[in-house]
């Protein structure tokens, strides 16, 4: 068996990218999500660590000199973080020529070969879900044996070799790819909290809107939702909700005190943990006795019995992708749930005392000046504990990249600017990028600049000094956030006239510092598709 090294690497200060994170992007609050696909194969190789960068503060210098330690390095990369990614896989493999590197993930499944092409130290690429694939690499097991597995099998190849770069002129192999896992692969599979425990400081990892400290999981994979720019369901985990078993669940979940003495919460990380609400009702009862606090992400549409048996067994908050307000942007994203249908279900959530985190989206397909404004509104009328504002991000793999990509709507080719925060990728004959991107400050703006909101959090405040530090560290976060949004799209405004731009900061890729003070909920947080 290799000596086997699962790595998250570092990156941009304070960005938020890892093998857990859906959108990856620097945040307007800290935030770190578990390396939860990573620990899974962990588990199941002896003598494997995981190491996850960015909380840690690592330079590239300091996990290279970690990693030529291990004969196989398997790191997790995606769009936003490609390059610098690759560019970190190349100094492993200076340090240690005879090295086998893997890359995993949703930006290498999608593109696969051009992965492999522009990644010269990338010897193969591992599709979908990596799991059992990985525990094979490790084995030693022949490329051609492995499924999902993409490599390049050093035939010759005259169309790839056109640029003159080695690495593109052997022929890349394919191998089919396995049957998505199913519940009883799923309950075989290792509890990811105990490789937390083993290999991660579960006090470095945050969520804003999650009690500090915060631990998650995943109690399935896949998304019955065809959600057109969800990244996930569309490239690696699929459209049916395979999942583990109550009974598996309810013995991860109750060993987890013990795990993590000072966890405040357990987060369900499925894309859409009630999917089956029958299931999600069983699982609430068997949590209940524990007296575990419990947040997850949902679709708008969850009927009120289940919502109350739900709360009634722990349940604390949902993460709601409400994502616009207009109905036919709605239809075009092909979301399933409706304006009127949210209404009801936020209503519930309001009479049964369940907290939502609510997510938008700004620059999806039918986005103009007149619905972003109506988007706004109703982000006011559902007024959620806190809310999420993204820009639509067509990653590879996706509908949505395909429509973007096709009717000459794709803006850039990189969705991070030089700190890591997200640029507008879109840009409409009626709706320019920068007004896209302008818009989300004005959109957070006219959320917690209300009076009632600010009233309500200065309650908090007074009643909490726990909230009244956090919800402090966290505003101070935000604006710096917005400030530093700004300054780049000024920056970007006065390369694009033609002059030099010399930002007084410009990150690269070399940590992401922990902060000293905790967060939980106020602004803004990792950005998740939530159904």
């Amino acid at each position: 068996m290799k000596r086997t090294l699962f790595l998250n690497p570092p990156s941009y200060d304070d960005f938020d990218g890892g093998a857990g994170s859906r959108y990856q992007a620097t945040r307007e609050v800290w935030s770190f999500w578990y390396p939860t696909w990573l620990c899974y194969p962990a588990g199941m190789i002896p003598g494997s660590r995981v190491l996850d960068a960015p909380p840690l503060g690592l330079t590239v210098a300091d996990t290279v000199a970690i990693a030529r330690e291990y004969e196989l390095v398997v790191l997790h990369t995606s769009t936003p973080s490609f390059r610098v990614d690759a560019e970190t896989a190349a100094a492993i493999k200076a340090a240690r020529p005879d090295v086998t590197i893997a890359f995993v993930g949703g930006h290498p499944t999608a593109e696969p070969e051009r992965s492999l092409r522009e990644a010269s130290a990338v010897d193969v690429v591992v599709r979908k879900e990596f799991d059992h694939a990985i525990v094979a690499l490790a084995e030693g097991r022949p490329y051609a044996e492995i499924p999902a597995l993409s490599y390049r099998d050093g035939s010759p190849t005259a169309a790839n070799g056109a640029s003159g770069d080695p690495a593109s002129a052997t022929r890349v192999v394919h191998n089919p790819e396995p049957a998505p896992l199913d519940s009883a692969a799923l309950d075989a599979l290792p509890f990811v909290t105990d490789i937390y425990a083993r290999d991660l400081d579960y006090k470095r990892y945050n969520s804003p809107y999650c009690h500090y400290p915060y631990v998650s999981l995943y109690t399935g994979r896949g998304c019955p939702a065809r959600c057109t720019f969800c990244l996930w369901p569309q490239v690696t985990t699929g459209h049916s909700y395979r999942t583990r078993s109550p009974e598996n669940v309810y013995e991860e979940v109750r060993r987890m005190p013990q795990l993590f003495p000072e966890m405040r919460e357990v987060f369900f990380d499925d894309d859409t943990f009630t999917a089956d609400p029958a299931r999600a009702r069983v699982i609430a009862e068997r949590l209940g006795p524990l007296g575990v606090t419990w947040s997850t992400n949902s679709r708008a549409n969850v009927d009120r019995e289940t919502l109350k048996v739900l709360k009634d067994n722990g349940l604390r908050l949902f993460v709601i992708g409400y994502e616009s307000g207009n109905e036919e942007i709605l239809r075009n994203i092909k979301k399933g749930v409706g304006v009127e249908r949210a209404r009801r279900f936020t209503r519930d959530c309001h009479d049964l005392g369940i907290m939502i985190h609510g997510t938008f989206i700004l620059g999806l397909p039918g986005e103009t000046r007149e619905t972003i404004a109506e988007t706004m509104r109703f982000a006011r009328e559902m007024n959620p504990s806190t809310i999420q504002v993204s820009l639509a991000s067509p990653y590879p793999g996706t509908h949505f990249y395909d429509w973007v990509r096709d009717n000459g709507f794709l803006a850039v080719d990189q969705m991070v600017d030089t700190s890591g925060y997200q640029k507008c990728a879109v840009s409409y004959p009626s709706l320019s990028g920068e007004e896209i991107y302008a818009a989300v400050e004005r959109f957070y703006r006219s959320y917690y600049f209300r009076p009632t909101y600010i009233v309500g959090s200065v309650r908090k405040m007074m009643r909490d000094p726990h909230e009244r530090r956090r919800m402090l560290s966290e505003g101070r976060d935000f604006l710096r956030t917005m400030w530093r949004r700004r300054r780049a799209a000024n920056a970007t405004r006065t390369v694009g006239a033609g002059q030099t731009s010399h930002p007084s900061t410009v990150a690269t890729p070399t940590s992401a510092a922990t902060p000293t003070s905790v967060a939980a909920p106020t602004s803004a947080a990792a950005p998740t598709p939530a159904a």
